[in-house]
């Protein structure tokens, strides 16, 4: 009789089921050894994004290389080329030795670089930036890894917003979801807005489960004000499912990883 006091779950079950089972996959296939011992939660803050520039391509190369470097893909062919000079492009062969990420990583071969280039709107939106470089290195490792996600390609644009959480970039990606056009609109620019295939309470939900996995208190104080109350919400549902879940790999990162 009371049933309708009880509070509405974050997400639908299939769809946490997807994005928990996704983000087993980036662990299996995307170097978990390296997100147990190095991946950081990565915070749109001075700390983490510091120097200054005094043009937009130098301000794009410096997020550029902050990105790389925190995603672990410092050794990876990516560099950056100005938006009018990116063409379509021949993804490359690449061979690692030891890992995938991280220094350690050796690169043993590769027919080229991959190319990757940047809204200039979203130079005052740094956020937006930070996020879409995080998505745009998570494709490229994706490729290469040659592992479809689960439900296959036509969830491949979905997988690369879980993949760059993996990395570490959920605040930014859940900040940038969904850009308020403000009280008169006329500091609002659609075009810097990044494009996103996840909903707020998804994003946040991977923030909340990076989060849980590495012990971190930290991920909420970061996001939007909106933003809180799901992952306060999320971080609930974890706890749970770290007392009730199946799943050994979920119960091994839920359980043990944190401290």
């Amino acid at each position: 009789m009371l049933s309708w006091l009880k509070p509405s779950p974050l997400l639908e079950e299939q769809e946490q089921q997807w994005l928990l089972d996704t983000f087993l996959w980036a662990y299996e296939h995307f170097d978990g050894d390296y997100f147990r011992q190095h991946t950081q939660l990565v915070l749109p803050t001075n700390a983490f994004f510091a120097g200054q520039s005094h043009s937009v391509a130098q301000m794009a190369e410096q997020v550029f290389t902050q990105v790389k470097q925190y995603a672990g893909l410092e050794k990876w062919p990516l560099v950056l080329v100005a938006p009018e000079l990116s063409q379509p492009q021949r993804f490359p062969r690449m061979e690692f030795a030891n890992c995938l990420r991280g220094p350690e990583a050796q690169l043993l071969s590769s027919d080229g670089q991959v190319q990757l280039s940047y809204n200039p709107q979203q130079i005052n939106q740094p956020q937006d930036l930070i996020a879409s470089f995080a998505q745009g290195m998570a494709r490229v490792m994706i490729y290469q890894g040659g592992h479809l996600p689960p439900g296959g390609e036509q969830y491949l644009d979905a997988a690369t917003e879980v993949v760059a959480s993996f990395f570490g970039f959920g605040v930014m990606l859940s900040n940038t979801v969904y850009q308020f056009r403000g009280g008169c609109g006329k500091c609002y620019n659609p075009y810097a807005n990044r494009s996103s295939e996840l909903s707020e309470q998804q994003q946040v939900f991977l923030l909340a489960l990076f989060c849980h996995i590495k012990g971190l208190d930290k991920g909420a104080a970061h996001l939007k004000g909106h933003l809180r109350s799901y992952f306060k919400k999320a971080t609930k549902t974890l706890r749970a499912l770290g007392q009730t879940s199946a799943d050994p790999l979920l119960l091994s990162l839920l359980t043990k990883e944190q401290g």
